[in-house]
């Protein structure tokens, strides 16, 4: 026990004064309203559990359903390091809790294999493609296959038109030209729910004179297998995404993905400061960019008028940890056409929070919830993202409240390959 106590980060829980400035940015106290949903109850349980005043046992529902957007970090005045402490209190939580055989299988075969498996992913990401056009999705919707099971009939109407993802090639040439060189960073969910997007995002920066390379020895960020407690499958992972990406001379290192984007931001923090393997996530971390801060240094072709009122819902992750406010929004009003409307508790985590949505889809359908109201006072017919997560969580919003002839919801990048003209075929 005192060891498993031992790795709670118990220091950093002092620099909370208990204020209260994180009650009105977080998602989970204004949907649940009780102070162990908050970030300061969060954090008291986590010094009280040290102190051995409540069990393990007593943190995991407040833990467990945190979103862990960090919305909390953005707003508080006293610089705590919530997602430090979160982060510590998961693993805890982890290591602690007996599982059984299936979980154990489950855990193995999501984290050890499939996510860090581009040979599944594509094979997944075939199955989708498939079932989609062979029209079996439809079949399954008209008669109502999945209505028993309400979690899965609900997040099926949210899977996006897949098309197929290829293979990672790397570039015909690898090495720096002039100007602008960067290394790609596909992700798992996106390069098989969303390749699209990724593909659209190569071909903007393209247009625009910037070299992309993609590493085909290029692996999982980690970020699920991190949220889950997985600290040893974490550090392997970002130790092998340094070990590819530090081969080449890049300026920068993009993905598409708010969530990926923060992992990759914070691989420093899973090593020992001074190590070497500190220095080199370092080295890694100052190079990491999302595709709107490459977007927002180039001059876009912004030629073709998108004419749809929109808002858009940021991403938790590229705000709050890769501090990425401004970029989008300066690009989306440049857009011609784009009639944009600033909404209430746009910042405010949509309830995605990786696969929060699966393991809590109640309570994250609460938080939903309270998103889609403030969508529908907004009136938009687009919703632009900047993360697959809230997209398909979005998209779910739209399907709920029987909107998806209404109001269509696109990445920041679709947006803006429209406006340039760039399509797939292009």
């Amino acid at each position: 026990m005192t060891q498993l106590l031992d790795k709670l980060d118990y220091e950093a829980t002092f620099d909370c004064v208990q204020c209260g400035y994180c009650l009105p940015v977080c998602p989970t106290y204004i949907a649940f309203k009780k102070e162990k949903h908050s970030p300061r109850g969060r954090i008291n349980l986590v010094k009280m559990a040290v102190e051995e005043k409540i069990n393990i046992e007593d943190m995991s529902e407040g833990i467990d359903l945190c979103l862990g957007c960090r919305a909390c970090e953005t707003i508080c005045p006293t610089n705590v390091r919530y997602g430090d402490i979160l982060m510590s209190a998961v693993e805890v939580l982890k290591d602690h809790r007996k599982e059984s055989i299936t979980e154990k299988m489950l855990r193995t075969g999501a984290f050890k294999f499939a996510l860090k498996n581009k040979r599944v992913l594509r094979l997944g990401n075939k199955g989708l493609y498939l079932y989609q056009r062979s029209g079996i999705d439809r079949l399954v919707k008209s008669a109502g296959i999945l209505k028993p099971l309400p979690k899965y009939n609900d997040l099926s109407r949210a899977v996006p038109d897949v098309v197929l993802s290829k293979r990672i090639k790397g570039s015909v040439n690898p090495f720096r030209q002039k100007g602008l060189s960067v290394g790609f960073f596909q992700g798992c969910i996106m390069d098989t729910f969303f390749s699209r997007i990724n593909s659209l995002a190569v071909k903007i920066m393209e247009a625009h004179h910037v070299q992309v390379t993609n590493i085909k020895a290029q692996t999982c960020c980690g970020a699920l297998q991190h949220h889950a407690g997985e600290h040893d499958l974490t550090v392997a992972q970002a130790k092998e995404n340094i070990a590819a990406y530090e081969k080449y001379d890049f300026d920068y290192i993009v993905n598409t993905i708010g969530g990926c984007g923060a992992t990759l931001k914070e691989y420093h923090k899973l090593f020992e400061a001074g190590t070497d393997w500190y220095k080199r996530a370092e080295a890694f971390t100052d190079k990491v960019r999302d595709i709107s801060e490459i977007m927002a240094s180039v001059d876009l072709n912004l030629q073709h008028p998108v004419n749809q009122r929109a808002v858009f819902q940021p991403s938790c992750h590229l705000e709050n940890v890769q501090k990425v406010f401004k970029d989008p929004l300066n690009i989306i009003k440049k857009i011609p056409g784009i009639n944009y409307q600033e909404m209430n508790g746009q910042s405010l985590c949509c309830g995605s929070a990786g696969i929060y949505n699966i393991i809590h889809f109640n309570e994250s359908m609460q938080i939903l919830d309270l998103k889609m109201n403030n969508v529908k006072k907004a009136a938009p017919d687009l919703i632009i993202t900047s993360n697959p997560g809230c997209h398909i969580q979005l998209k779910l919003g739209v399907e709920r409240e029987n909107l998806s002839s209404e109001v269509e919801v696109k990445h920041i990048v679709e947006v803006v390959a429209e406006s340039c003209g760039i399509t797939l075929d292009h």
